[in-house]
């Protein structure tokens, strides 16, 4: 076998060292790191967790003095299972390869760290392991940014039908847009019933989907309103000044830690989506209040024109 077709295949260690240098740096690895996660992008792999193995190897900056058995002085290894429990924990993920990246750039993150090799496989999903394998250097990673949605803190706001419906929505907008934070706009599902199914999981999507629909409708009240779904989205839209109607499929669906509020409760819905954003308040027009909520809520009527 050709020694770059094994090489393809070997333990990221020995990539490692056929990849080094005249200066060899130190390493450190961890080998067959098991957990049980739920990833995937596939229908089948929703709602179920699986195994995934992380061989991982960093080379670290050479210390410029004794270790003196001093764990402070190291890169420990309890910084690459954090890095990749962190990186589990922050939301579910559809690919492989978008876990890597985030692996390695944390990792990377560390002072020491200079190059990092990981290797990330399924072990459920056939006969044999199927996954991906990345290299990073430090001296392309990217620094370590916090999202724009929590730097920027936005204003959360529910409105219910009779609030899209109201004749008084542009000039709302214009109220709103001039308290200088970004604008997110929540809303639930239209008056009309959507389609009722007896499999929980499907009839959370379908409620999910009667959502963003009514967000469609919104949306076409006014050209300022953009429908959004994502994380990356919604960060681009706020820095840049754009308000965002929130489409909640692929957010609730793609938390960790997903909510106990329900599509139809909608409102409770949105106060979840409030609290990723460590919003101090959510306004809520012309609906009811839950009894309790994961942010400080304020109300307002849909009847009036100044909020």
């Amino acid at each position: 076998m050709p020694d770059e077709v094994r090489l393809a295949f070997a333990h990221p260690s020995e990539r490692a060292a056929a990849t080094a240098g005249s200066d060899p740096l130190d390493r450190i690895s961890l080998r067959d790191h098991i957990v049980e996660v739920e990833i995937g992008a596939f229908q089948a792999e929703r709602g179920v967790t699986q195994r995934i193995c992380f061989n991982v190897v960093v080379e670290v900056r050479p210390l410029t003095g004794p270790v003196d058995d001093d764990v402070d002085r190291i890169l420990s290894y309890d910084r690459v299972t954090e890095a990749i429990a962190g990186e589990l924990a922050d939301e579910r993920l559809n690919l492989l390869e978008t876990l890597a990246e985030r692996v390695a750039d944390r990792i990377l993150g560390e002072p020491q760290a200079m190059r990092v090799f990981v290797r990330i496989e399924k072990l459920d999903r056939g006969p044999g392991a199927l996954g991906v394998e990345i290299v990073r250097a430090s001296e392309s990673a990217p620094p370590p940014e916090r999202s724009i949605a929590h730097v920027l803190h936005p204003e959360l706001v529910f409105l219910s039908n009779a609030a899209i419906a109201s004749p008084y929505v542009s000039g709302w907008l214009d109220q709103l847009e001039n308290l200088g934070r970004p604008l997110i706009l929540c809303v639930g599902a239209a008056d009309a019933p959507a389609p009722q199914v007896p499999h929980r999981m499907a009839q959370r999507r379908i409620d999910l989907l009667a959502i963003e629909q009514n967000a469609w409708v919104l949306a076409s009240k006014d050209d300022r309103c953009v429908v959004v779904a994502t994380r990356t989205e919604l960060d681009w839209a706020m820095k840049n000044g754009q308000t965002c109607v929130w489409a909640p499929s692929k957010i609730v669906l793609d938390s960790v830690d997903t909510p106990s509020a329900q599509p139809r409760d909608a409102v409770a819905l949105a106060a979840w989506f409030a609290a990723t954003f460590d919003a101090e308040e959510m306004l809520v027009i012309g609906a009811d209040l839950p009894s309790s909520a994961s942010v400080p809520l304020r109300s307002a009527t849909s009847d009036k024109e100044v909020l």
